[in-house]
């Protein structure tokens, strides 16, 4: 599998230019005055509102119907908001199907910005914090796979785990995924 990632080192935030515009189209109106931010410093530019996609899925709660949830991402999508936010633990992996089917329901992935995490998985129904590198490279594959994608805009952990340095985890994953190439 091929992927193009890379981690972000984050930085303030700065925002770019964007033009108001009238417009008789409240959707086309809406989508003009999102501004977008440069996250980090290797490039990625974003919408300054994002998506938080937690609570689709059953975290807070049931789960929300699919049908309303997808259509509530294109409402996002279609107002401005290109950056999404979603965890392979959010909702036990369902979230980033979620995501998945919502983007390719419309071709909407070249309008967003995925954010994905790391570092909680479930064993025997109980969270486990994990930074191992082989976990780091096959939740990334995971990811990947549910959310029907190729490249992960923003990969980042979502816990630290203190059993594994920090440096082991970042540094075998970002040499990893730099390649290009899932191991």
């Amino acid at each position: 599998m091929t992927v193009k990632l890379s981690f972000q080192l984050c930085t303030p935030y700065q925002y770019t230019q964007y033009s108001h515009h009238t417009n008789s189209n409240p959707q086309a109106t809406m989508a003009s005055v999102v501004p977008k931010v440069k996250l980090g410093s290797q490039g990625l530019v974003v919408s300054a509102q994002g998506l938080g996609c937690m609570g689709m899925t059953g975290t807070y709660g049931l789960p929300k119907p699919e049908p309303d949830m997808i259509k509530l991402i294109h409402h996002a999508i279609g107002s401005g908001v290109t950056f999404l936010d979603t965890s392979d633990s959010y909702g036990r992996h369902t979230n980033e199907i979620l995501i998945g089917k919502a983007l390719n329901e419309k071709g909407l992935r070249e309008k967003v910005q995925i954010a994905t995490k790391i570092a909680v998985r479930w064993i025997d129904d109980i969270p486990d914090i994990c930074g191992d590198p082989e976990y780091v490279r096959s939740a990334c594959e995971g990811s990947l796979r549910r959310l029907d994608i190729d490249c992960i805009d923003l990969y980042y952990i979502h816990r630290i785990d203190i059993r594994v340095p920090i440096e082991v985890t970042v540094s075998v994953s970002c040499f990893t995924m730099s390649a290009n190439k899932l191991p």
